[in-house]
Order: structure tokens, then sequence, then C-alpha cells
């Protein structure tokens, strides 16, 4: 039996959203009742998007984001939200925001912003 908590949301194009912790979902929620969003996601493993950094050992690894957050049809945010924050996050958040850069650079569809959202 599945004990994990879930929100049922009306403006994902998934029909339930699945939080790691309560944090997550709450913040789900919050994004639901804004009226400047147009719809929002929560990053899956399914989703795959992920992204490579260097930690502080120096050695290479990726993560993957919290959340997608459609703004209006020029602008989405890229989000990552964090409890406890550790030793790699700041490099994880730096490096969120060159992707972000160089997405914005090698495009102009759409412009992509990212946003650090601790607890």
């Amino acid at each position: 039996m599945n004990d994990r908590k879930y929100l049922l949301p009306k403006k994902s194009v998934f029909n339930k959203i699945v939080g790691d912790n309560d944090f997550e979902l709450a913040f789900a929620d919050f994004l639901e009742g804004c009226d400047d969003i147009i719809s929002f996601a929560k990053n899956y493993d399914e989703v795959r998007f992920k992204i490579d950094y260097k930690k502080a050992d120096g050695s290479i690894s990726h993560y993957e984001t919290d959340f997608f957050v459609k703004l209006n049809n020029e602008t989405t945010y890229i989000i990552e939200t964090t409890g406890r924050e550790d030793v790699n996050d700041p490099l994880k958040i730096e490096r969120l925001k060159q992707w972000c850069g160089d997405a914005n650079e090698r495009q102009k569809r759409i412009t992509y912003k990212m946003l650090y959202v601790k607890q």
C-alpha cells in the first residue's frame, strides 16, 4: 500500500502531484492557487530532466529540479525547493542559473528563469 501524499491539481498536465516531502506538496498547492501561473509540473524521474554539476568534492553528478512553472507563453521558471540545505545545494543552484542562461542564449522563443525556494 502506498502511503505517499499527493495533490490533485487543475493547473498541471499530470493528474496527480506526488511530493517527495510535505514541503513539495505545500509548494505545489501554493502554485495551484496562484492566479498568475498558467500551468506547472513536478519533475518526476519519468520526465528525466536532469542537470549535471560539479559537487563540492569535485566529482560530477546530476540532480533533478523540482518544478516547471509556466507564467505565460514566453516565460517558464525552473524551480528547486529545499528543506535542509547541504553543501552541494549552492553548487546546484549556480549550475541551474548557468543552464537557464545557456538555454536563453540558444533560443529566443521561451525565457527560462530559475528560482530557489527554501522552506
